[in-house]
Order: structure tokens, then sequence, then C-alpha cells
């Protein structure tokens, strides 16, 4: 596997509440590969929590996270840094994760410059055109700012950023669920054509079923801080094991 979490454990205190809310209860999965792996279940389910202890933006209580045979977990904050280029993440809002006062320009520039990707700027700005085209954005939009841009343009950047890094595997955060319908298709096509384009590893977060079995391999339900079920999207989709997976199957209209 590309990745294995193992045990994953990890509690928040809450004010107002003596006891600490649980977000993860013995959570343990394999990631391999070129594959896309959905992670669903409903808000506070501790799905999201799961992609940020990966990335060690939160830190679990106990448990591991070994990718490529390194325990990310005990990784100094400085060696996390270095790994980071290799697995990124692209949250729910494209509003709140593009500074206002960047230029795109500069939003593509700043990671390339710091992982050392790219001989020098002219090179780095070639690459920025490649990677907006890639998303379907235009080379004038580099001069540009986030405001000057629909949520769903301002999701290709979001991922065109993410993809500046050359990363390995990417954290898909409820990444279109703020989207309208028709732009989701666009956004969910542009990510299975890129996952072709670059070999990448997709963990897919969202509480929709019908999208994670859009995009998914493999799937992981989880509520309550567990993982409750897990096999391939169609054999869930069709024959699930659990009420609670049944309820959200249910919940899809149409």
């Amino acid at each position: 596997p590309l990745l294995i979490v193992k045990n994953l454990n990890a509690s928040f205190a809450v004010k107002g509440r003596s006891e600490p809310i649980k977000a993860l209860k013995s959570v343990s999965f394999d990631l391999y590969k070129g594959e896309t792996l959905g992670l669903v279940g409903e808000s506070g389910s501790g799905k999201t929590t799961l992609g940020r202890i990966i990335l060690r933006l939160i830190e679990a209580n106990s448990g591991d996270i070994i990718y490529r045979g390194t325990y990310l977990n005990q990784l100094s904050e400085k060696k996390i840094r270095s790994i980071r280029s290799k697995i990124q993440i692209v949250f729910q809002d494209p509003y709140s994760s593009l500074n206002p006062r960047f230029t795109v320009g500069r939003m593509l520039n700043e990671p390339m410059e710091i992982h050392k990707i790219g001989k020098n700027r002219q090179e780095r700005l070639n690459l920025s055109v490649e990677l907006l085209q890639q998303v379907g954005l235009s080379e004038d939009a580099l001069n540009k700012y986030p405001h000057q841009f629909s949520g769903g343009q301002r999701q290709r950047i979001c991922i065109a950023r993410a993809l500046a890094c050359r990363p390995e595997f990417i954290i898909l955060d409820e990444s279109v669920s703020s989207l309208d319908v028709s732009i989701q298709a666009q956004i969910l096509n542009l990510l299975n054509d890129l996952k072709q384009i670059y070999g990448l590893t997709y963990i897919f977060i969202s509480h929709d079923l019908t999208v994670v079995k859009y995009m998914s391999d493999r799937v992981l339900i989880m509520k309550s801080g567990e993982i409750i079920e897990t096999g391939y999207s169609d054999k869930i989709y069709m024959n699930p094991e659990k009420e609670y997976t049944r309820n959200l199957i249910n919940a899809i209209p149409g």
C-alpha cells in the first residue's frame, strides 16, 4: 500500500463539555497507489478530521500513519513539510482557501518555489500556464485575483495549486459540495482526467454517496468516528450490510 492508517484515535475538548469528543475511534485502512478511496459519512462522522490528521494539520492521540514506509506521526515539523509536497489537500470552500491578496500566478509560483520545482521563475511561469490549461483556465488568469472568479473557477485554481507541488496523492475534502450540480459534474470529470494524466491517488471525502460512487473504487463508511463498513463501491451501493449505509443510500434523491 501507498498509505497505511493503523488504529487512529483522536479526541477534542469542547467548550462547555466535561468529556472530550471522540472524533476517531480505532480507525484503520490501507490506500493503494492509483485508486480513489471514498470516505463517506454524515456531518460529524469524523471524515474531515481523518483527512487533516493524515496531513498532520491536527494531531491524533494515538495510532500510526505510514506513507511509503515512513511513520508520518513521528516526523518533525520540518520533515513533514517536505512530505506535504507529495500529499496535498483540496478543501470544501474555494472562497476561504485562496488568499484574496494574491494573484493566481503568485499562488501557483509559491509552492513550486518552496518545493524547488522549476529551475527559475520563467520555468515556473511556463508550468503555471500548463497547470491552468489542464484545469480548464486560460493564461490570463495568472494576473487576476480570487474575487474575479466564480466558485467553480476558484475550485479549479485550488486544484491547480495542489498539482503545482507534483503530489502523489490528494485528499479531496468535500471538494465539490459547495458548487452547483452542473459545475460539480465538470469538476469531478476534471479530477478523473487529472488522475489519469498524473497517475494520482485520491482520498475522496464526502457526505454524498452518489458522488462517491461515481468517483471511487473502494468506499469506507464512517459513523461517529468509526469505520462501520468497507468494500468496493458497486457492492456497497447494491448490497449494503449496515442499516446506516442503507439509510445513506435511501436518502439519495431520484
